[in-house]
């Protein structure tokens, strides 16, 4: 519950300090993201942890008007905000692509086995309460051979220079920038976030006994981000 009113009430500013915060790179981490998770033409792919919809409209490119996209998320402003934007967008580019936004759990997903083509989580596995779990459930709802890309802060603690430049980002930078959003309290959660979050190696370790047949995590951004990609057994 402290996770959902934490997504809650930054979901107002949450793009705005995506923004600023990464001098737009996101958005490439993003582009890269999404093709690791294999999303083609006329495919049905899954956003878990959709926050305002970033990876999931970029997932519904991938997929075209052919395809269709799911959008979860636990929080309920968030899922909001990504509605309005859909809306924005479809006034401005004509029809929307096939696009759904639900609130539901990602340990728990609401979708039959075997109901997606691709999948990708952004900034989620590092919050929910049970990352096995939610890697179970990201196999579970997966088609055979398919795959699930996700991104997070990568957890550089083996890695001295990398870990210390992490630190200061996070301090000096963005707990200033959501300070003068008002939330502050939010993000300073983060840094420790980070450092209870499992290593690349050791996400990998948890894919696999999750029951995905191979996974390889890509650090990016100088190793300040990472892109875990798993892959279901054909």
């Amino acid at each position: 519950m402290a996770a959902r009113r934490l997504f809650n009430t930054i979901a107002p500013v949450y793009d705005q300090l995506n923004d600023q915060l990464s001098l737009g790179l996101h958005r490439v981490w993003k582009r890269m993201t999404v093709k690791w998770s294999g999303a083609a033409t006329g495919g049905r792919a899954l956003d878990v942890c959709c926050g305002s919809g970033d990876l999931a409209f970029r997932l519904a490119e991938a997929v075209g008007p052919s395809g269709s996209v799911v959008g979860l998320d636990f929080s309920a402003n968030m899922l909001a905000d990504a509605a309005r934007r859909q809306q924005q967008r479809q006034q401005t580019l004509g029809p929307a692509y096939n696009m759904e936004w639900v609130q539901g759990d990602a340990m728990q997903l609401p979708f039959e086995a075997g109901s997606f083509d691709a999948a990708t989580m952004g900034y989620g596995l590092r919050n929910v309460a049970d990352r096995p779990a939610a890697l179970r459930e990201l196999h579970r709802v997966l088609r055979p051979g398919c795959s699930v890309a996700i991104l997070d802060f990568n957890n550089a603690a083996d890695n001295a220079v990398v870990d210390a430049a992490q630190a200061w980002f996070l301090e000096q930078l963005v707990v200033p920038a959501a300070r003068s959003l008002g939330v502050a309290e939010e993000y300073e959660y983060l840094r420790p976030s980070i450092q209870r979050f499992p290593s690349g190696p050791q996400q990998e370790v948890l894919a696999r006994q999750a029951g995905f047949a191979t996974a390889v995590h890509y650090p990016i951004a100088f190793g300040l981000m990472g892109c875990l990609v798993a892959t279901k057994a054909e």
